[in-house]
């Protein structure tokens, strides 16, 4: 059974925000280190699926051979 943590800690208050942000961080690392244990939701599954999709029948904006080069897509960007 859990129990309730406060919300934020009470040391961190005390953090200067460039400290919030690598304390983040690091909880996050903590908690995606083992990724079989990270839950992922199903929607995640179907938005890969439907782009693996487009991937696949060639409808995803790529090229037909399905790549581009850094050079490609920095002139595509500085056109518009």
């Amino acid at each position: 059974m859990s129990h309730k943590v406060p919300f934020p800690p009470p040391e961190h208050e005390e953090l200067s925000i460039e400290e919030k942000v690598d304390c983040t961080g690091a909880l996050w690392d903590h908690i995606t280190a083992d990724t079989d244990k990270v839950p992922v939701p199903d929607w995640h599954h179907e938005i890969l699926e439907e782009r693996l999709a487009k991937y696949s029948d060639g409808k995803g904006g790529l090229k037909t051979d399905g790549w581009q080069t850094w050079e490609e897509i920095k002139e595509e960007l500085t056109k518009h």
